[in-house]
């Protein structure tokens, strides 16, 4: 059964794809080279689909290009250089852990923005006050209006800088996440998420399903690594047979 020939609609048919995309995968050393026969005909053996079982597996989990890098390590026998690989991709998955981490923090410190009463109307207050209530200088306010981490308006008669409830929230959010290590173009995206869904509310609903892509993408690394140690394994046979 091993060494059984099968032709690329064998492979082709397991996964629901073309035949032409079996022969990419084989161009692009996801697949070993297989044999020809004596009319020229590919031929693949239980090797290549356990080898397409493997790539695609670990595409969910790392991504369509590490995948196809991690599978042409393997099939030049780099397996070490497939297995950093692979580490990388799991530091990635931990760093955006922490980051939902970091995010769900900042959210649950902050408090209503409410403020001394010398705003000019509810909800709303200058750079100055602005700046005490968060214990940071307005230089640094200032600094992270031109990173676009919070926007204020500018009052039609004096030019003061004006900040709506809004401006206050992300400025807030901004200083939980700084105080938590995190540069200004990595707060930038997580501000513009808050904005773009109305406020904190709505995005809890964006944080839970940032959980559960966080666990599809852990669970899909699992089903990878079991498919490709499946294919280390069967390389593995192979050699020492022909040996």
């Amino acid at each position: 059964m091993a060494n059984e020939r099968l032709r690329p609609v064998d492979l082709a048919r397991e996964h629901g794809l073309s035949t032409q995309a079996i022969r990419n995968y084989e161009e692009a050393g996801i697949l070993p080279p297989a044999a020809r026969t004596p009319s020229g005909y590919r031929a693949y053996t239980a090797l290549h689909a356990q080898a397409l079982r493997a790539f695609l597996a670990l595409v969910p989990g790392h991504g369509h290009q590490t995948a196809t890098s991690i599978m042409q390590a393997v099939n030049r026998d780099a397996v070490e250089d497939a297995l950093e690989l692979i580490d990388q991709s799991h530091a990635r998955l931990l760093d955006d852990r922490r980051t939902l981490l970091a995010v769900e923090n900042a959210l649950r410190d902050l408090a209503p923005a409410t403020l001394p009463g010398d705003a000019p109307e509810p909800g709303v207050t200058f750079i100055g006050p602005l700046a005490r209530k968060l214990g940071i200088r307005p230089a640094t306010l200032r600094k992270w209006e031109r990173a676009g981490l919070v926007m204020p308006r500018r009052d039609r008669q004096t030019g003061y800088r004006v900040y709506s409830a809004a401006d206050v929230r992300d400025a807030r959010l901004a200083h939980q996440l700084r105080r938590g290590g995190y540069l200004l173009e990595q707060i930038s995206p997580l501000i513009e998420q808050v904005r773009t869904a109305g406020g904190l509310a709505p995005l809890e609903s964006a944080l839970h399903d940032w959980h559960g892509r966080l666990s599809a993408r852990g669970r899909a690394m699992l089903g990878g690594a079991g498919e490709l140690d499946a294919y280390l394994r069967h390389r593995a046979s192979g050699q020492e047979g022909a040996a």
